[in-house]
């Protein structure tokens, strides 16, 4: 690692939580170079299903169900 970046690391360190936590979102966003197009239909996507829970009107299957059908589509 560079002696710049030992620097940074040495500085974010003494930062607050909060600070460091929008330093870190700021990074990782940084790092995506294919942004998907459809980020905001998958944000509705999700926000109706969320909604469908808290309504409780969603349609779930028991987890148990769900990865003993994983462990055999993929044993």
């Amino acid at each position: 690692m560079s002696e710049t970046a030992e620097k940074f690391k040495l500085e974010l360190s003494q930062l607050s939580t909060k600070e460091r936590a929008e330093i870190a979102y700021f990074l990782i966003h940084s790092l995506d170079e294919d942004v998907d197009d459809n980020l905001d239909a998958w944000d509705t996507e999700l926000t109706q299903r969320l909604e469908d829970i808290n309504r409780k009107t969603a349609i779930g299957e028991p987890s148990s169900q769900v990865f003993s059908e994983l462990r055999e589509k993929y044993s």
